[in-house]
C-alpha cells in the first residue's frame, strides 16, 4: 500500500486544521506528517511553523490534556502523568500540567468515583470486593494511599 502523496503546501494546510480542532502533541502532529508521506525535513520545516504560529504549543496539550482527562475521565495523578510520558512531554511540563488540577476537586471528583465503584460492585466476599475496588482506582491513576485511606472509611 503506497503512502498518499501530498505537496508541503498540502500538509501544512491539513497540519494547521489537525492542531486547530484540538491541541496536539509534538508526537501525533510527527505522526500524521508520517502518514501523510512527507519527508523527514519538510516535516520538521511544518513543525517549526505551526509552533512559530501557535498552533503547536506542548505545554498548552498537557494543560489542556491533564485538566480533560481528570475532569472528564476522572483519571488521577499517577495515570496523566504516565499518559504524558508516554507521548513525549517533557517533565516541566507535566509539572505545570498538574499545577491546573485543583486539589478540591481531586478530592471531591476522587470521593465521587470511590462511592460509585463501591456501589456499582456486586460482589458477596468483602474481601473479594475491596480487591476490585482498590484495582480499578489505580487502574484510574489515583495514588495507593488516597485508596487505602478511603477504604478503611468505607469498611468501618
Amino acid at each position: 500500500m503506497s503512502k498518499p502523496i501530498v505537496t508541503p503546501l498540502q500538509a501544512r494546510a491539513k497540519l494547521e486544521r489537525f492542531c486547530a480542532y484540538q491541541d496536539r502533541c509534538h508526537q501525533e502532529v510527527a505522526d500524521k506528517l508520517r502518514s501523510l508521506g512527507t519527508d523527514t525535513d519538510t516535516a520538521d520545516e511544518i513543525i517549526v511553523y505551526l509552533i512559530a504560529h501557535d498552533f503547536l504549543n506542548e505545554e498548552r496539550f498537557a494543560r489542556s490534556f491533564a485538566r480533560g482527562k481528570h475532569r472528564i475521565k476522572f483519571w488521577g495523578r499517577i495515570r496523566i502523568v504516565h499518559e504524558l510520558k508516554a507521548r513525549g512531554i517533557s517533565q516541566y511540563n507535566i509539572t505545570t500540567a498538574l499545577k491546573e488540577l485543583d486539589p478540591d476537586q481531586y478530592e471531591q471528583q476522587f470521593e465521587t468515583l470511590a462511592d460509585r465503584c463501591w456501589a456499582n460492585l456486586r460482589e458477596p466476599d468483602l474481601n473479594k470486593k475491596k480487591k476490585k475496588w482498590f484495582d480499578a482506582l489505580l487502574r484510574k491513576g489515583y495514588e495507593p494511599q488516597l485508596v487505602y485511606d478511603k477504604m478503611k472509611l468505607l469498611t468501618k
